[in-house]
């Protein structure tokens, strides 16, 4: 299998199985002397990880992080840094009924047509129990990010099921179980999905995510375009069907009057473009939106085949999300992360000695919103 890995400078290649002994990364490319221990990686781990609500998969992993190779004594060394996180919990016995059939909306089918092998304890590759890698590799990238060009990358819910969230601020998006940016509307959220679990269905979300402190200049402006490498990574996501940067689909309905970002010596009035024109970033916040199907592994009965092409009905037992997209916040996080530092390293390679030519604004006029009468603490991402 092929495809295993992601970036061009700063490299993730996963190995491992939903059910097998343990998952895990090589990372390759991280720059030297960086400070880096597991105490710096867990954090994420722990906010991605199955148990710990009643909204999500009862599976109970620990995924602790365990660092091989390519950090001695506490700094990164600038070779191949190798994760491991143990698989604790596994019941492969929760999968001996459905192995002979496909369940609709998964990789059952596409795996066997494509490989003529499938492991169908949990989805093996397909799971996305392999996104803990990468949240994990990410978090030595947010570090990275963090210290060298003080960017923060943070995400939100916003959406459930048809209950959209709206955006108040980022500190209730910390204390609760759904990483909804509204503390008022959690316990609508919490009543939702106790009777989507009982009812034995699943339902989609939608997630946002926000870099902000992106230099302006990361990207290139045909085949190696910023927003196209985030599209791409973000679609990589188990579940996700859409991506929109900015205003997205919005645009379709915006004059150009109303879409094109103006820019006064304060600073883009607006920022429509999700902060990046034509395939780099302008300093702007970096705004990602993507859209999660429901669950496709559901106790409700289904009409589908078994693998020598019979009808059959199909029942999905065991322990599964609801709404995979509740968990998906650190996952959106991790991977603009991931494109984002490949991108800080490739502009630092070719474009490090490029003398400034256009005076720096601020990314966003204060001034001007202050005039229009516009909340400036804390806005929605979406409507900055």
């Amino acid at each position: 299998m092929s495809g295993n890995t992601l970036g061009m400078l700063f490299t993730v290649t996963t190995f491992g199985e939903s059910h097998g002994p343990a998952i895990g990364c090589v990372v390759d490319g991280c720059p030297p002397g960086m400070e880096l221990a597991e105490a710096d990686i867990q954090p994420d781990l722990d906010r991605r990880k199955p148990g710990t609500s009643r909204h999500v998969t009862q599976r109970h992993e620990d995924d602790k992080v365990e660092i091989l190779s390519g950090v001695y004594e506490g700094r990164t060394t600038g070779t191949p840094i190798a994760l491991l996180i143990r698989n604790v919990d596994q019941r492969p016995k929760d999968y001996a009924k459905i192995a002979t059939s496909f369940r609709p909306g998964h990789a059952d089918y596409t795996y066997l047509r494509k490989y003529g092998i499938r492991d169908p304890r949990g989805g093996g590759r397909s799971s996305a129990r392999l996104t803990a890698p990468a949240v994990a590799a990410a978090a030595i990238a947010k570090k990275w990010l963090r210290e060298k060009h003080g960017v923060e990358v943070r995400g939100y819910l916003a959406q459930l099921g048809k209950k959209a969230i709206p955006f108040k601020s980022w500190e209730p998006v910390y204390d609760n179980p759904f990483f909804a940016p509204n503390a008022a509307i959690v316990p609508e959220l919490e009543s939702f999905m106790d009777a989507l679990r009982k009812s034995g269905d699943s339902c989609g979300a939608r997630i946002n995510v926000v870099a902000s402190g992106v230099p302006s200049g990361w990207g290139e402006p045909l085949y190696g375009r910023l927003d196209a490498d985030i599209a791409q990574v973000m679609m990589g996501i188990n579940a996700v069907k859409g991506v929109e940067i900015g205003a997205g689909f919005r645009s379709i309905e915006q004059l150009g009057t109303e879409h094109s970002d103006e820019m006064t010596p304060e600073g883009f009035l607006s920022n429509n473009a999700g902060g990046i024109l034509g395939g780099i970033s302008t300093g702007q916040d970096i705004v990602v939106s993507i859209a999660i199907k429901p669950t496709s592994s559901i106790r409700l009965p289904r009409r589908t085949i078994d693998i020598e092409g019979h009808a059959a009905t199909i029942e999905t037992h065991g322990r599964h999300d609801p709404c995979v997209g509740i968990r998906a916040t650190p996952i959106a996080e991790a991977f603009l992360a991931l494109v984002l530092i490949d991108h800080a390293l490739r502009h630092r390679a070719q474009n490090a000695d490029v003398a400034e030519r256009v005076k720096r604004v601020p990314a966003q006029a204060k001034k001007a919103k202050a005039a229009a009468g516009k909340k400036l603490e804390d806005p929605d991402p979406l409507e900055a």
